[in-house]
């Protein structure tokens, strides 16, 4: 049991009506959660508002309620608080409530449109193999040490979050490295959380649907560097045309990386195979296991990123140069009849054409490349015709095809991506609804050294189609059905 006074710590009260020792058993913004002693947050959110289940949260025993606006009926003996802005409120109760677990351990947040997982789980993976206990929150999954615990969100409500954290403390983790997304910024699940840093990456055109205008999503990612400490650093890619923003009200130690421009930390690509990029890092020559252009912004992230966390130079790029990264991130496989497979979780138009770029850059110029894409349901529209014309402007070949059609029509979503065929790709795309056989008819096509790419789902193991989801790996199909054929 915990005083509301010290639960309610740092929130600002317009309003208290009752009293502040009331002693509550847990904390909720889901009623359906609430029990005999809870707290209750009504939150207004972008489903459902809580301030409707006030009552419902009552009936199931809450005894303390915070909101934005009082409900016409008060009971007795039961206390509300008045604040501003509930959701935020609700990340300093949850701080508040597992007694502050993200100033007990050393948090990293990676922000930016690509490669968050990535970075995330590449830190992940590079701290455990110097040596240390460390947590990961990210789209892919949560990791307390060898423990691995399911992901649904890239970043998780702050309850679930401020748990999370708790539970990495009590398994002695000295460093944990989350995703930060611009829904989390935005709807303020990181607030009551202490950062020891930012990390950028990039910044592209994704999550309109939510954000609506680009500068309100750009917005979004600098709100993180605008709530770190002067205590923190705040690391962002110069080489991107928004990373200079983020820094500009940042009152962390601020600190850039880049391949193009000057910067605190430097890199070069050397060589770029199938088999990985030998880069030269800060003077230093690294062969690493990692592809591409993109990989090598991902791996001087994660390098500058240790040196800013004061880890031994050598000891980082000795250990980065053996790890491969997160699940579904330009994973390939080689057939036995020697087509190339490869599958991504590029899921916007920048994404896909950096997977792509990087394909060929690497072929010799006579293979073909087959791509197979689609778009998911229920999200910005404005992408798809972007992101099929990026496919066809890069490829050889191009299937479009469902993602997670969500509640949405599939034939509808490959209607919107079909208005980006130019006149001149026409003749090159094909439409197939049925995602596991475009992949079987770019398996058909394919030749012997030829590539293919299957980009949108990455690691998922699901396709969401009429708000149900079906077992669906990309990886495994591909490899499956590419075997058959050899």
């Amino acid at each position: 049991m915990k005083v509301l006074r010290d639960i309610l710590y740092g929130v600002p009260l317009k309003q208290v009506v009752g009293s502040t020792e009331l002693e509550v058993s847990s904390i909720c913004f889901d009623s359906r959660k609430a029990e005999h002693g809870s707290l209750f947050i009504a939150v207004a959110g972008t489903v459902s508002n809580g301030h409707d289940f006030i009552e419902t949260a009552i009936s199931q025993g809450a005894i303390a309620i915070v909101c934005e606006s009082l409900p016409g009926k008060l009971h007795n003996g039961l206390s509300y608080f008045l604040v501003d802005d509930s959701a935020k409120s609700l990340g300093i109760i949850a701080a508040n409530y597992f007694e502050h677990p993200s100033s007990k351990l050393k948090l990293v947040g990676v922000t930016g449109t690509n490669g968050k997982t990535t970075v995330a789980t590449l830190l992940f993976q590079l701290f455990r193999d110097l040596g240390f206990k460390c947590g990961l929150l990210s789209t892919v999954q949560n990791q307390i040490n060898d423990l691995v615990i399911a992901s649904t969100h890239t970043t998780p409500d702050p309850i679930a979050l401020s748990a999370l954290l708790n539970d990495m403390v009590d398994s002695g983790c000295d460093y944990c490295f989350m995703e930060v997304s611009s829904h989390a910024v935005a709807q303020q699940r990181i607030s009551g959380l202490q950062f020891a840093g930012g990390v950028f990456t990039n910044l592209t055109h994704d999550h309109l649907d939510f954000h609506l205008t680009f500068d309100a999503y750009l917005n979004a990612k600098r709100g993180f560097f605008d709530g770190l400490e002067s205590s923190s650093f705040a690391l962002t890619n110069i080489d991107d045309k928004n990373g200079i923003i983020m820094l500009q009200n940042s009152r962390a130690h601020k600190k850039t990386y880049g391949l193009k421009n000057i910067a605190d930390f430097k890199a070069k690509i050397i060589e770029n195979h199938f088999s990985g990029l030998l880069l030269n890092i800060d003077g230093e020559e690294v062969w690493f296991k990692m592809v591409g252009s993109f990989n090598a912004y991902n791996l001087l992230a994660v390098y500058s990123t240790a040196m800013l966390l004061e880890q031994d130079h050598a000891r980082v790029l000795i250990s980065l140069s053996r790890l491969s990264g997160a699940e579904g991130r330009f994973d390939y496989t080689v057939s036995p009849s020697g087509i190339i497979g490869i599958v991504d979780y590029a899921h916007t138009p920048d994404a896909v054409q950096n997977v792509l770029q990087t394909i060929q850059d690497i072929r010799t110029g006579t293979e073909q490349v087959i791509t197979v894409i689609g778009c998911g349901g229920d999200r910005d529209k404005s992408k798809r015709p972007v992101m099929a014309q990026v496919a066809c402007d890069w490829s050889n070949k191009v299937i479009l095809t469902s993602d997670n059609p969500r509640s949405e029509s599939p034939e509808e979503i490959i209607h919107d991506m079909e208005a980006g065929v130019m006149p001149q790709n026409k003749k090159k795309a094909i439409s197939i609804v049925d995602r596991k056989e475009a992949i079987r008819t770019a398996c058909h096509l394919a030749r012997p050294g030829d590539i293919i790419l299957v980009a949108g789902k990455g690691h998922e193991k699901y396709q969401e189609t009429a708000g149900v989801k079906h077992p669906f790996d990309d990886k495994q199909i591909l490899n499956e059905l590419l075997n058959l054929m050899s």
